[in-house]
């Protein structure tokens, strides 16, 4: 059971992508996740739903009850996991952020059974959508995106405090200056800020606008302000991805260097300095 349960972990967590099994399971799973997608976007069509809606939601129930299967083995066999032994392993494994996804994937197709209110049905429909996540397992770019937000989240969050601030500045100021003016469109700091999104986003739709010289005159400092403060998160994602593309290829040397025939990095895994000069160093010695 020891041997089948670590079995099962390492084909659908795709450990080994040579093994013929894993790349057959994780395959069919991806491309049931994207027909899935493509299923969900037909349903939207009423011409679609008319014809074939009574296929589309067999192929619905058919998919849940594959992804439902996929996540009470992965929930199973997560103990042969180092990670999550224990008595509460399966339940720390539960609680990760993949396994959530999977969880919110199925829920819309069993939680009707259980007699909930029919508005609240409609909106965890809405969690059908979380099955495109799933393919975060199988991209290394999805996983990539994942790590430099955690590792940057703390300055993400500081500069959204600080647009929120100057959302909250912006659309006060533009509202004491152009409410006598136009009454409907800044009737009140709130429907204000609508405008101050738009123009902080540098969109501009163009359907609220200042027209005193005041409001001009404001709204081209902010709209300026906008563009600083979006070229911000964007330099931190930047710079984030390319420290993390170079760990990588840090990584993927120190393990092709292991594998070589004096099984020595030629850089440290860590700092990423380079290690031939000291070994010449201590040649030389």
């Amino acid at each position: 059971m020891a041997a089948l349960k670590k079995r099962v972990y390492a084909v659908l967590e795709g450990r080994d992508w040579a093994d013929g099994t894993t790349r057959i399971v994780n395959g069919l799973l991806i491309g049931l996740i994207v027909a899935n997608v493509i299923s969900l976007m037909l349903e939207s069509m009423a011409g679609v739903r008319a014809q074939f809606g009574e296929t589309i939601r067999v192929f619905d129930a058919v998919s849940v009850v594959i992804f439902t299967v996929e996540w009470l083995l992965r929930v199973w066999s997560s103990t042969a996991s180092p990670r999550y032994v224990g008595a509460a392993g399966r339940v720390r494994f539960a609680m990760t952020p993949m396994a959530l996804i999977d969880l919110l994937a199925i829920l819309p197709f069993w939680l009707p059974m259980v007699g909930l209110d029919l508005r609240v049905l409609r909106i965890l429909r809405l969690f059908r959508l979380f099955r495109i996540l799933k393919l975060a397992r199988y991209s290394q770019a999805l996983q990539t995106f994942g790590r430099v937000v955690t590792r940057k989240r703390e300055e993400l969050i500081t500069l959204l405090m600080v647009l929120g601030v100057l959302l909250l500045i912006a659309s006060s100021l533009m509202y004491y200056v152009e409410h006598e003016a136009q009454p409907e469109a800044f009737s009140s700091i709130p429907a204000t800020m609508w405008w101050g999104i738009a123009t902080l986003t540098t969109v501009g739709y163009g359907d609220v606008y200042p027209i005193t010289t005041g409001g001009k005159l404001l709204g081209s400092v902010i709209a300026v302000l906008g563009i600083g403060m979006f070229a911000l998160p964007t330099g931190i994602l930047g710079a984030a991805f390319v420290d993390e593309l170079a760990q990588r290829r840090l990584r993927e040397g120190g393990q092709d260097s292991a594998g070589s025939e004096d099984d020595t990095p030629d850089h440290c895994p860590h700092c990423g300095k380079s290690l031939k000069v000291e070994r010449e160093a201590v040649g030389s010695e």
